[in-house]
């Protein structure tokens, strides 16, 4: 018999759902990033050429980041200060390095509803005491002052929130942000804050980076979503030294460090961020404005709070919500919406929201229309079935 005897925990919705479901030949309409670049097309927007690659040594990096690009985000990102960025592997190592070495058992920490899985993981798994931000206590670009007073309590070791959010879209104003900071410093808690989209706004300006200016502050950032380049895997997190020096026994044991490639062609690409980032934001506005429309014209079917921020929001479908479907029927709705028009969503089960789910914005305007077109017609059988 054998000793494998691996233990058993059930992999995040979110991951497990696209492992299952995402492939070719479908409309994507779920994701919460950008339309993904060619390396072509990074190559010529991001001057990088052809002499610069082949100069590349194979050889080690080191575990806190090369050189260049921790100084390409530290100037973008971190007020031009390199010692306090930490490259990695996504934004997903980023926060498993971080918050395992920032985070012990009994601790309090204020978890924002519905947030990134990995967010909300860390907290749980290190044994904290667990208080939630409820997702209604963000209104008009401010944390209800209350809730903020009742959850931001002397001793909260850490607030962990991610604005734009992932997947509403409901962000904080300038002011917002401010009154955030502000609490967290007078309490002694450190803010961990995660700006995977936060580049991307649509009612206020885009919020600076709360890690900029020191302090007890965890940022984290990636090129994944507003950069347009998921499958290049580069992540950040700015954050005091002695924070990142505690992450490093784990770093070095596990994945050490980025490729030098890797890390030429991320520097080059947070150096080119306005660009990148630029044409893809536009490019989701168009969409946005769009689906502004389509919900109008679904609203006896659909509805939703408009995103102020990224490039996703959860739309809720009327027929789930008056019926008080359990998860297994909003993950049903979708996998049917995908066999029969070949359109993919994510159910809100992924973020706590058994009737609703993700739709992306982001990616190519074709793509996307033609997956409105199909959850539009989706929605229509189900009406007309009835």
């Amino acid at each position: 018999m054998s000793s494998l005897r691996p233990r058993r925990e059930d992999p995040p919705v979110l991951e497990e759902w696209y492992r299952r479901h995402l492939g070719p030949d479908i409309h994507d309409i779920s994701s919460s990033g950008v339309h993904p670049y060619s390396f072509a097309e990074i190559r010529d927007v991001c001057r990088i050429p052809a002499a610069d690659l082949d100069a590349v040594v194979m050889d080690d990096s080191v575990s806190q980041g090369g050189d260049g690009v921790r100084r390409a985000i530290a100037d973008r990102y971190a007020g031009g200060d390199a010692d306090r960025v930490l490259v990695t592997h996504g934004s997903s190592e980023a926060i498993a390095l971080t918050l395992s070495a920032l985070l012990h058992r009994g601790d309090r920490v204020v978890v924002q509803e519905g947030i990134y899985h990995s967010l909300g993981h860390y907290p749980r798994a290190a044994g904290c005491d667990v208080a939630v931000l409820p997702g209604r206590a963000v209104r008009d670009g401010e944390i209800d002052p209350d809730v903020l007073a009742e959850l931001v309590t002397p001793g909260t070791a850490a607030v962990i929130v991610n604005f734009p959010h992932n997947p509403t879209g409901v962000t904080l104003s300038p002011q917002g942000l401010r009154a955030l900071k502000e609490r967290t410093a007078a309490t002694g808690a450190v803010l961990v804050w995660d700006a995977a989209t936060a580049e991307i706004a649509h009612r206020w300006e885009v919020l600076a980076d709360p890690g900029a200016d020191g302090g007890d502050t965890v940022s984290y950032g990636t090129l994944s979503k507003t950069f347009g380049l998921p499958g290049l895997r580069v992540g950040w997190a700015v954050a005091p030294e002695e924070l990142l020096t505690a992450t490093f026994p784990l770093r070095d044991r596990t994945t050490l460090f980025l490729s030098p490639l890797v890390e030429l062609v991320a520097e080059r690409a947070v150096r080119h961020a306005d660009e990148l980032i630029g044409a893809r934001a536009a490019e989701a506005r168009h969409n946005l404005a769009h689906l502004t429309g389509w919900m109008a014209a679904h609203e006896e079917l659909v509805r939703w709070t408009p995103p102020e921020g990224g490039v996703c929001a959860l739309p809720v479908f009327r027929e789930l919500e008056r019926a008080a479907a359990g998860p297994q029927e909003v993950e049903r709705f979708c996998l049917e919406l995908l066999e029969r028009h070949r359109t993919l969503l994510v159910p809100g089960t992924a973020f706590g929201a058994p009737h609703g789910a993700r739709l992306g914005f982001g990616g190519p305007q074709e793509d996307f229309r033609a997956g409105l077109d199909g959850l539009s017609r989706f929605l229509r059988e189900r009406t007309a079935g009835r």
